[in-house]
Formats: C-alpha cells, sequence, structure tokens
C-alpha cells in the first residue's frame, strides 16, 4: 500500500474543502491515459472504482535518506502495490481490495513498451503487467481478473508518501509484538508508535518482520491506512484550509493520475464525505487458495480462489459493504484468529455427548474443529488427570495457538507434546463450563477476512 495510502486518505477525507481552495491543486499532476483506446471493458457498476498503484521509484530519494531507511540499489520501477479503492454512491464507505504483486495473472496481448516486442496473452505475476505495458496494461489485466471496471487510476511514489506524513506530524501505529526487519531497517517494539515519513516507509515496506511475508506486510498496510485516516480526520487537517493545502500540495506533486481525475472529482469527494471516519472504511485482501502457486518459467506465485474473489468483486460492482456488522458480543482478545486453528475434541469424562457439545460450541465460535469428537484414548486421558479436567495438549511450535484455544476454555489446563503436529486436542473434562468467545486483537473479520478501519487503529 505504501505511498498509494497516502494519496487514498487525502481523497477519502478532504472533508469540508472548497473548490476555490483546491483550485490549481491538481496542476502538479502528472498526466497518463491508462484507458486510452480500451476496448470490452467491464460494465460500470455503482459507486467509483480507484486504482491505486505505489510504485518503487527511488530516482527522487536522497543518498542520506537511502542509507538511513535502506533504500538502496536500483529501483526497479515496478507496481509495489496495487489496491482498489471502492467510494460507495452514496459517499458513506470505502472498501480497499489489497491485491498480493506476486498473483498470478494472464496478461492480456499487448506490445512491450521498452522493447516494442508484441505479447500474446501470457501467464505472469500481476505486477509485471506495468513493467511490461505501463498503467494501461495494468488497468487491463486487473479489469479482465477482477470484472470490476476501473474509474480513474492514480500513481504515487516514495517521495510524496514520505513528506505527506511528515507534514500531517507523523502517523500513530502499535503493534503487539516486536518487528524487526533486516532489509528495511523497521525494529519496532511491542506498543504504540508515532512513526515520521521515513519510518512509515519502513513499516509499509517490510515483508520479513515476521513469517507471513507479502501477507503480513498486506495486514500492516490497511492498518497504517486505517491509523491514517483517523489522523487526517481528527487532527483539524480538514478545518485548516492552510494545512490542507499544504497537505495536498505536497501530496499531489508526485502523483500520476488519468485525465479525468481533477479539482472537480477530489472537490466532489471532500463535499460527499465530510463525515467520513475510520468505522466508514473497511479492507480486504483478495481471497487466496494458494500462497505458492508454482508456474513454470515465472516460479512460486499467489493463487486467487477464484470461487471467493467472484463473490467478492460482485460486493463491489454491486456497491454493498465487504465487512459484516454484527450485534455487539462481549469477547476476548487472541493473539491467533480462532478460525486458524484445527481442533480435535475428545471426551474425557464418562458424560454422553459431552465432546459434541463442546465441538459444536468451539466451531460456532469460531476455530476449526474437525466435526467428528470422539471418546479420549486411555493415554489421552490420562493427560487429562483423575478427575478428568479440560485440557488443551498442542505441539511447542504451536504455543500461541494453544494459548488462543485455552482462552476459550475457562479453566482449561495445557499440556505439551512434541510431534502433537497443527492439530490442537482438546480433552473435555468434568469441570467443563462451556466456551468463551474470543477474536483476534487484531481483527480480521467477515466473509472475505474483511477488517474496518476502527478495529485496527491504536486502542
Amino acid at each position: 500500500m505504501r505511498v498509494a495510502t497516502t494519496f487514498s486518505v487525502t481523497v477519502l477525507a478532504a472533508a469540508g474543502i472548497g473548490h476555490a481552495l483546491v483550485s490549481g491543486i491538481d496542476s502538479g499532476i502528472h498526466r497518463i491515459d491508462p484507458f486510452h483506446d480500451m476496448k470490452n471493458r467491464p460494465a460500470a457498476g455503482h459507486g467509483m472504482n480507484l486504482l491505486v498503484v505505489g510504485v518503487d521509484d527511488r530516482d527522487k530519494i536522497t543518498p542520506r535518506e537511502k542509507r538511513k531507511y535502506r533504500l538502496g540499489g536500483a529501483p526497479c520501477h515496478c507496481t509495489d502495490t496495487l489496491m482498489i479503492v471502492h467510494i460507495s454512491a452514496a459517499h458513506d464507505r470505502a472498501s480497499v481490495v489489497s491485491l498480493p504483486r506476486d498473483s498470478f495473472a494472464q496478461l492480456p496481448a499487448h506490445t512491450d513498451r521498452t522493447t516494442g516486442r508484441k505479447h500474446h496473452t501470457h501467464p505472469a505475476k500481476i505486477n509485471a503487467a506495468y513493467a511490461e505495458g505501463g498503467p494501461r496494461l495494468t488497468v487491463r489485466t486487473v479489469e479482465k481478473m477482477t470484472n470490476v471496471k476501473i474509474d480513474h487510476y492514480l500513481e504515487v511514489d516514495f517521495t510524496s508518501f514520505m513528506k505527506t506524513v511528515d507534514v500531517l506530524g507523523g502517523v500513530k501505529v502499535c503493534t503487539e509484538r516486536r518487528l524487526k526487519d533486516s532489509y528495511t531497517g523497521l525494529d519496532l517494539s511491542p506498543g504504540t508508535h508515532l512513526l515520521s515519513g521515513g519510518q512509515a516507509l519502513q513499516y509499509v515496506r517490510s515483508r520479513h518482520a515476521d513469517g507471513s511475508s507479502d501477507l503480513g506486510r498486506m495486514r500492516r498496510q490497511q492498518k497504517f491506512l486505517a491509523s491514517l485516516i483517523a489522523k487526517t480526520t481528527s487532527s483539524g487537517v480538514l478545518l485548516n484550509p492552510v494545512k490542507f493545502r499544504e497537505v495536498a500540495s505536497t501530496l499531489l506533486k508526485s502523483v500520476r493520475a488519468d485525465r479525468g481525475f481533477g479539482t472537480d472529482q477530489l472537490v466532489d469527494l471532500a463535499r460527499a464525505m465530510r463525515n467520513f471516519s475510520p468505522s466508514s472504511s473497511e479492507f480486504a485482501t483478495v481471497p487466496i487458495s494458494d500462497l505458492s502457486f508454482p508456474v513454470k518459467g515465472i516460479g512460486s506465485t499467489v493463487k486467487w480462489d477464484d470461487k471467493k474473489a467472484a463473490k467478492l468483486f460482485q460486493a463491489l460492482r454491486d456497491d454493498k459493504p465487504l465487512a459484516v456488522h454484527r450485534a455487539h458480543r462481549r469477547t476476548t482478545p487472541v493473539e491467533v484468529a480462532p478460525k486458524q486453528i484445527r481442533v480435535q475434541v475428545e471426551n474425557a469424562t464418562k458424560t454422553a455427548g459431552l465432546g459434541r457439545k463442546a465441538d459444536a460450541a468451539l466451531r460456532t465460535t469460531g476455530f476449526r474443529t474437525t466435526g467428528l469428537p470422539r471418546n479420549a484414548t486411555a493415554s489421552a486421558a490420562a493427560a487429562a488427570g483423575r478427575p478428568a479436567h479440560t485440557t488443551v495438549l498442542y505441539d511447542p511450535r504451536w504455543d500461541r495457538s494453544a494459548k488462543s484455544l485455552a482462552a476459550a476454555l475457562p479453566g482449561a489446563r495445557l499440556k505439551a507434546v512434541k510431534g502433537q503436529g497443527a492439530t490442537m486436542t482438546v480433552l473435555v473434562g468434568t469441570d467443563y463450563k462451556g466456551v468463551r468467545a474470543v477474536r483476534a486483537k487484531e481483527a480480521n473479520q467477515g466473509e472475505f477476512g474483511t477488517v474496518t478501519g476502527d478495529q485496527v487503529t491504536c486502542g
């Protein structure tokens, strides 16, 4: 999300700014025509769709900044981040869908912008579209994969991202555990941090801060965007014409956009969204079926879940919210989301049906139970003790998951078992009193793993 993040916020949160004030601000935008001579495009849906692209362009970065923020090496001039930002027709909601840069794609037939060579339709990673055919091929590829018509194209680089965060006075992020990445230089202790522009760039670029690679980076990008929205809407920027013009001007100096996006569109959005807040935004990543889908000549790619992805993009076309807004229910925050934890339930008591009852309760709370509870073996029953005490048997490698599962079982004991594997075993004891509702600290809810902005900002 990176540099694209800041432009999204300026567009989404420019509430109450008049046309006279912003007139001329867009004169610094470099204009391009990514829609030139495009045919067989998807039908227009409801609302507005922006393809926001973050480009790895380091030409304007100073040598000092390159050293400080680990930006050495030649820029790839490629799309490092792609997002579809959907603004609802009622201007009361923004839905941001991240597209992994390594997504498996079939690039449409085109002429390579560098070599002039003509290409037939061929497989590639989605970010190769920009390298081979620039913004136009990028838009064509995204529209082909999503069947969502793109109304506007916005492209931002590193420089405007850092300068805009600094003009805002920094952005606050919070983390539950240490984030350290030797590639970007990121090193954050657990807690809350106010990041400068350069630090923010490290935060949204980091792929090696944990074991989740690009998916972890996209989640951090979404958290950062939510925090940036919160900062912009709560800091008085929108009520201070001079400050708003300073922020907008700083950003737009490095933006490339289609010819149809200008002052009128910015003002229309600003006026319509004057009540915008973090809870009005929702963030999702396109559903994935395979994180390491091998493709000959390309290597490992990210394969989308075609059925779920089609449903998500249909929701965008129909202008429907992606997040499931449920009535508030008291829950206990845990480190690992229940849907990521596999569970086998075993009844360690003589009470018939207790295993089925516990299995159903855990499944309702979100855990991935087998749905086939069974009576505990003699060795397992021994682990539960006499009388049987509710116990979670777990492999030490999955200790965080085990603690999250135990939090859902009041009074449950934890017992490490080497070689247990990824599936936890719950031995239901005579002390079983039901299941407590739990949720991940880093919320990831909804049918498409969607979160709203207020769920991921610092409390």
